[in-house]
């Protein structure tokens, strides 16, 4: 709370007064497709995630999740903050996902996919934060250096 100054114009005394600051106000993203998002990113992929409440279907990139990732591993991943928050048919979830590999891609939309039920329902942060899967994987490729043959390796050495 703050305190505000109140000048009273009969009497000349100020008067000390608390004000309430008003709440910032939470925008929530849904788009007027009744859809919310959410965006992952994983070392050099992007997935752009779109949830809504619905038969529990998962489309990435207009193919079926196991069509799609074809590694366990990597289903999985992808599903897991569903799991996290007992909700695994309760939204049907299209997946947007481009560049790098399949394991980066399956990192991103596991990224996106907790921040979309994130942006659905404040009460699935405290569970999908525990889990970690609201941290970004900050890892990425290092880069090649000059007068090296690759981010750490040198060219051979000869002495003669």
């Amino acid at each position: 709370m703050t305190d505000a100054q109140i000048e009273n114009p009969e009497i000349g005394v100020v008067e000390q007064t608390k004000v309430e600051p008003k709440p910032i106000s939470n925008p929530i993203t849904k788009s007027k497709g009744g859809y919310w998002w959410g965006t992952g990113r994983r070392k050099s992929s992007v997935a752009r995630v779109r949830i809504k409440p619905g038969s529990g279907k998962l489309i990435v990139n207009k193919k079926e999740l196991s069509e799609y990732f074809k590694r366990e591993q990597d289903q999985k991943a992808v599903v897991a903050p569903l799991k996290t928050v007992q909700a695994e048919n309760a939204f049907d979830i299209f997946i947007n996902v481009k560049g790098g590999g399949t394991t980066g891609q399956a990192g991103a939309s596991l990224l996106g996919v907790a921040r979309a039920l994130k942006n659905y329902d404040e009460n699935y942060v405290q569970p999908l934060r525990e889990s970690g899967q609201l941290t970004r994987d900050p890892r990425m490729v290092e880069r090649k250096k000059p007068g090296q043959r690759g981010a750490r390796r040198r060219f051979q050495f000869s002495k003669r």
